[in-house]
C-alpha cells in the first residue's frame, strides 16, 4: 500500500521485509512433473542444482516471474523427501521458502521460540535456514536472505534468461493442510513474526493459508499462481499432488 504523509508531497512505499519466494514440491517421477508444469503454465526449467545430491535428491527449478517453483525427487533410499512421499501416499508439497531482509534478527527469534534448525548455509549473497517441521508443523519452512533483494542464487546463475510470463508471473500464495488450521496459522505467524488472521498468515508479498487436513494428512496441498493472462484466472490443475490455481 502506498501512503502520503500529512503535509508532504512525497509518496512513501513501506519497505518490504518478508515475502513468499519459493515453493518446492516432491514427485516420484521428476520428468513427468516437469512436463506437466511446463505444459500447463508455459514455464521453463531455469536450473537443476547438482549440490542437492547432498540430500539424496535431484531437482528442477522454474522461475515464475521473480518467484520460483521447484520439484524435487529422491534418488536414493532414506531421504526426507522419500519418507514424505510414503507418508502422504504420493506426490505433494515439500517446502515453503520465504525471503527476509533481517535474517539475523529472525534467527535470534527462532532460538527464543525453541525452533530447531535442521540445515543452514551462509554465503556472501544468500543464506538459508531450514526449520524442523515438528517445531513448525505442516511442511519444511525455510527463512532465507539474498543480496541484492531480487537475486536468488538457489535458482542458478542464469534463471532470468528462463523467465516466461505469458500465462503466470508470480506465486501469490500457498495452502497448507493442517489438523488444526487456526493453531498452525498462529504458530507460523509466531515463527515468521508475521500477522496471522484466523487461518491465514499475511506476508509483505504472498499469503500462507491453512485448511483442514484430509485423508493425506498435513502438508502443502495448493499453490496459487498469479495469472498474467487474466482470462485464465480461476483455472486450476491438479499436478504433482497439489492443486495449482491461477488467480
Amino acid at each position: 500500500m502506498v501512503g502520503r504523509p500529512a503535509g508532504s508531497g512525497r509518496v512513501t512505499v513501506p519497505r518490504m521485509t518478508i515475502r513468499l519466494r519459493q515453493v518446492a514440491l516432491v514427485a516420484h517421477d521428476l520428468d513427468k512433473a516437469v512436463a506437466g508444469l511446463s505444459e500447463h503454465f508455459g514455464i521453463d526449467v531455469g536450473f537443476r542444482d547438482p549440490s542437492i545430491v547432498e540430500f539424496g535428491l535431484v531437482n528442477a527449478v522454474f522461475p515464475v516471474g521473480h518467484d520460483f517453483l521447484e520439484v524435487v525427487s529422491p534418488m536414493r533410499e532414506g531421504t526426507t523427501a522419500g519418507r514424505l512421499l510414503e507418508k502422504r501416499s504420493g506426490d505433494g508439497g515439500y517446502m515453503v521458502i520465504v525471503q527476509c531482509d533481517d535474517l539475523e534478527r529472525r534467527r535470534a527469534r527462532l532460538a527464543e521460540l525453541g525452533v530447531r534448525v535442521v540445515w543452514s548455509m551462509d554465503l556472501e549473497d544468500v543464506a538459508g535456514t531450514h526449520l524442523h517441521p515438528r517445531d513448525v508443523g505442516g511442511a519444511i519452512l525455510s527463512i532465507d536472505w539474498a543480496k541484492p533483494w531480487e537475486s536468488w542464487r538457489w535458482a542458478g546463475p542464469t534463471w532470468q534468461d528462463h523467465v516466461r510470463t505469458d500465462i503466470v508471473d508470480g506465486i501469490a500464495g500457498v495452502t497448507v493442510a493442517a489438523d488444526d488450521p487456526a493453531a498452525m496459522a498462529a504458530r507460523w505467524g509466531e515463527v515468521l513474526d508475521a500477522p496471522a488472521d484466523g487461518t491465514e498468515v499475511r506476508l509483505d508479498e504472498g499469503t500462507i493459508a491453512f485448511v483442514p487436513a484430509g485423508d493425506r494428512g498435513e502438508g502443502v496441498d495448493g499453490v496459487a499462481l498469479h495469472a498474467s493472462d487474466r482470462g485464465r484466472a480461476g483455472e486450476f490443475f491438479d499436478l504433482v499432488g497439489v492443486r495449482l490455481t491461477l488467480v
